[in-house]
């Protein structure tokens, strides 16, 4: 590919790839409003409980399958054959331990239903195993569109369900229709729009080659996925189910700035830096646009969030969730470097260092424990603050393996990434103040988020930051081409 085909490929790819994670976002955050509305703080937590256990079951079935076929450019049918049966053979397993340990679990929670409930939700196992092949063809090819297409066409249908299953009185069985929902109509839309089918081929060539690569990014995403998990059962068993689903609630608001860019980030990045494995220098460059793209968004979203946390929480999910706020606002401290986290990570996977890989891992969980043992002893915003400084830790150890790959340092990115931190630091705190008046929510808003816009236009234009300026240029570029051909 070449690097003219592969810039436009990736330009296009993070567009919808934008469009694919904040509108299926949008539609799952109003669904979860007006479900917020009809259910109890109790029932989400209920849910988020079990969710811990697809979850991770979820990342067992993958085995890091699918992240080794997106880097390896050379594969072929038979590695898609054996990574599907491989998946949905690891799905049926799981599956059937999940429904064994359902009544321990909710012996556990004293939860009758919340046993039920599990049951039911394991199901999603199969549901989703049978087009894992099918979403990482479409990654690999940067077909993002066509992804979007399909999840977006899910999430709004598996969000009526939901809905209309909340006002028929189901109460929390309205979120396991949701759920469930979605994931069987975005399978099947991915079977639509992608040509693979399945064969009755097994390699075990093929099994050996992917495995050991994908059996260390297995470990250490189990690893990352036990601790993040735990984190989450700490605080449903050492606090109370309302205060984790306040902290559930939070944590909502948080990916949505957060996780989504982290993920496009991530989706985008790993199939286009893969091309450049080979060439250490154009990879570093490349990864340095990443970074300075992810951290100029993120950070605005993240900490203009914090700022607006209580009129957004106030407008949104209502007076009887303004708990939450406190830990949305801390969350973001964390959430702002969580994109760059994952690029960071990617490196490994796209120069075939799983061993790295789960070596970090292992280290970073020694230190979580940190973590958790402050949750035994302390307020819930006391164990999310430790979080925080956790996750900071956790990105100069990321990082640490992209200076000794690729001649990338923890200083130099830190060094590149500063005028976005504090750029965005400061006109946070420049408009935090407006969320204190007692204004309606919507007033405050509507002066925060215009205020906002004008001052990172002004600072970083002052500053003259490189990748501002590209964006700028990019974006007025494609209104002009707009205007002509209008």
């Amino acid at each position: 590919m070449s690097a003219g085909n592969l810039k436009d490929k990736t330009i296009n790819g993070f567009q919808w790839g934008v469009i694919d994670n904040f509108a299926n976002s949008g539609v799952a955050f109003l669904v979860g409003l007006i479900l917020a509305n009809h259910l109890d703080p109790v029932e989400f937590g209920t849910l988020a409980i079990v969710t811990i256990f697809t979850n991770f079951s979820i990342t067992i079935v993958d085995g890091g399958f699918a992240t080794a076929l997106i880097r390896k450019i050379d594969s072929d049918d038979a590695d898609y054959n054996t990574v599907f049966y491989s998946n949905l053979l690891f799905s049926v397993v799981l599956m059937a331990i999940l429904v064994a340990i359902a009544p321990l679990v909710a012996d556990f929670y004293s939860s009758e239903e919340l046993r039920l409930v599990m049951i039911v939700m394991s199901s999603i196992l199969c549901i989703n195993a049978v087009s894992i092949i099918h979403k990482t063809l479409l990654i690999k090819t940067l077909d993002f569109k066509s992804q979007t297409i399909v999840s977006l066409t899910s999430s709004v249908v598996s969000g009526v369900a939901g809905i209309v299953a909340a006002y028929s009185g189901l109460g929390i069985w309205s979120l396991v229709i949701h759920l469930l929902a979605r994931q069987s109509l975005l399978s099947a839309g991915l079977w639509l729009v992608s040509s693979w089918r399945p064969s009755l081929t097994f390699s075990t060539k093929s099994f050996k080659e992917l495995f050991c690569f994908s059996s260390k990014v297995l470990l250490a995403n189990v690893i990352n996925t036990i601790f993040k998990d735990i984190f989450l059962l700490v605080v449903g068993k050492m606090y109370s189910k309302y205060e984790l689903g306040l902290y559930n609630r939070a944590d909502q608001f948080n990916q949505i700035s957060s996780n989504n860019l982290g993920l496009i980030i991530q989706k985008v990045s790993l199939p286009v830096l893969s091309q450049l494995q080979n060439d250490t220098e154009q990879l570093r460059e490349k990864f340095r646009k990443f970074s300075a793209y992810s951290a100029m968004l993120t950070f605005a979203l993240c900490f203009g969030m914090a700022a607006a946390a209580r009129p957004i929480v106030l407008m949104l999910v209502g007076e009887k969730w303004l708990p939450c706020v406190l830990y949305l606002q801390i969350m973001c401290f964390y959430g702002a470097i969580y994109p760059l986290q994952q690029l960071n990570l990617n490196i490994l996977h796209v120069l075939k260092k799983s061993n790295y890989l789960l070596r970090l891992e292992i280290i970073k969980k020694f230190f979580f424990v940190l973590v958790i043992v402050v949750g035994f002893f302390f307020d819930l915003e006391y164990m999310i603050m430790a979080a925080v400084v956790y996750y900071y830790f956790e990105f100069f150890l990321n990082s640490w393996y992209s200076k000794r790959l690729m001649g990338y340092s923890s200083f130099r990115q830190i060094v590149d990434l500063s005028p976005f931190y504090f750029v965005s630091v400061f006109i946070s705190a420049a408009v935090w103040p407006l969320s204190l008046l007692d204004w309606h929510p919507w007033l405050v808003l509507l002066v925060q988020v215009p205020l906002a816009f004008v001052l990172y236009n002004v600072c970083y234009s002052l500053l003259r930051v490189s990748a501002y300026v590209e964006l700028r240029a990019s974006v007025l570029a494609k209104i002009n081409k707009m205007i002509h051909e209008g």
